[in-house]
């Protein structure tokens, strides 16, 4: 038993073969007829997945803090480009624009909103979110669209839907993960002929145990890389966050989620969130050798609090009732927090600056 988009898939193998990871993953979520992000409200507690800003308001304001931070070191310029890359329902910069309005008037007063989006349905969302600011945003189906200009650049879950490549260690090296048909009829994982770059993979590669997976993401690097030129040329500050881990290593990191619910990766296609860890080490490279100035990779917890995060919930709570207060609590302890089921140390922050510039909260690298 498949899903609409399972029967297409196995047809498309059928008549051509194994299909590579990447092409299984970008399927899923942007197929035209049953792609995930095309049939889906993915977003809430009715959807599929909770992201930051719909836990509370304090993570976009957190965001706003940092953009106007961002914007003074950078010696206070006009006609700022502000720049979200897949803005959801349009809550952060919903509450981005309320900091950033209430905290720097002048910056507010001379930008320009730019939201990159390609779903119509999420376009409709976010008009009606940001229907106050609505003077002053212009949307995007891609990012070589936002017109030229200093740019402060904000891109929350983004990287993790970019699709991956796998590979797969077997007794002739690592070759590309694929997926195929079994023999029984369903989707399964094989071993394609591709083989993996030695040059690749981490320096210092101990010898590997067959069946690990080591993962690759050319299409992130080609995103890395267009929002660094754009920064190369016109200044500005990018702040990616995302989960995943800060150095690059082994593992398989492809997962599905469903209804809040981990699901295998091959069992509902199209209509489960499918997405992988995003290498913040491999990121970060991309950026110094576009010649960036790397301000810091930090735990997600460990930014919201440098930036002000208690504070600003202690105001959000004064005055409120208990209930709220808790409420407030709680949000908190998801955004910053450690452990499972809470974001503050699986979400990393990493923010690229041209010029070179110090900011906050990341600590200035020698």
């Amino acid at each position: 038993m498949t899903t609409a988009l399972g029967e297409k898939i196995k047809t498309i193998i059928r008549a051509n073969g194994p299909i590579s990871v990447t092409d299984y993953f970008a399927l899923c979520l942007a197929d035209p007829q049953h792609g995930y992000y095309r049939t889906r409200e993915p977003f809430g507690p009715a959807g599929d997945f909770v992201t930051a800003p719909e836990v509370s308001q304090l993570f976009g304001e957190m965001i706003g803090v940092f953009m106007v931070h961002a914007w003074q070191r950078h010696g206070t310029p006009v006609a700022v480009r502000l720049v979200e890359i897949g803005p959801g329902r349009g809550t952060m910069m919903s509450d981005m624009l309320r900091v950033i309005q209430r905290l720097a008037p002048p910056l507010y007063d001379n930008m320009h909103v730019h939201l990159v989006e390609t779903s119509e349905r999420l376009r409709d969302i976010q008009q009606e979110t940001l229907q106050a600011h609505a003077a002053k945003i212009a949307w995007h189906v891609d990012f070589n669209e936002v017109p030229h200009g200093f740019t402060l650049l904000a891109a929350n879950e983004l990287f993790d839907a970019i699709p991956i490549r796998q590979f797969v260690r077997t007794a002739t090296g690592f070759r590309e993960r694929v997926v195929a048909i079994d023999v029984d009829d369903e989707l399964s994982f094989a071993a394609g002929i591709a083989t993996l770059d030695p040059a690749l993979m981490p320096a210092s590669s101990p010898k590997t145990p067959l069946g690990t997976i080591f993962e690759i993401a050319p299409a992130r690097q080609a995103v890395m890389s267009a929002i660094c030129d754009r920064l190369g040329d016109t200044g500005g500050t990018a702040l990616v966050i995302d989960y995943g881990h800060m150095s690059t290593g082994f593992g398989d990191t492809l997962q599905a989620v469903r209804m809040h619910e981990y699901d295998p990766p091959l069992a509902n296609p199209g209509e489960a969130d499918l997405t992988s860890h995003v290498d913040f080490q491999h990121l970060a490279e991309t950026a110094l050798a576009a010649g960036m100035h790397v301000n810091g990779c930090a735990y997600q917890g460990d930014f919201l609090v440098g930036l002000g995060l208690m504070e600003r919930a202690g105001a959000l709570g004064r005055d409120q009732n208990l209930a709220v207060q808790s409420d407030i609590e709680q949000a908190v302890d998801r955004l910053a927090g450690a452990g499972e089921g809470k974001m503050g140390e699986l979400f990393k922050v990493l923010a690229v600056s041209n010029p070179a510039i110090d900011l906050m909260p990341f600590r200035p690298v020698d």
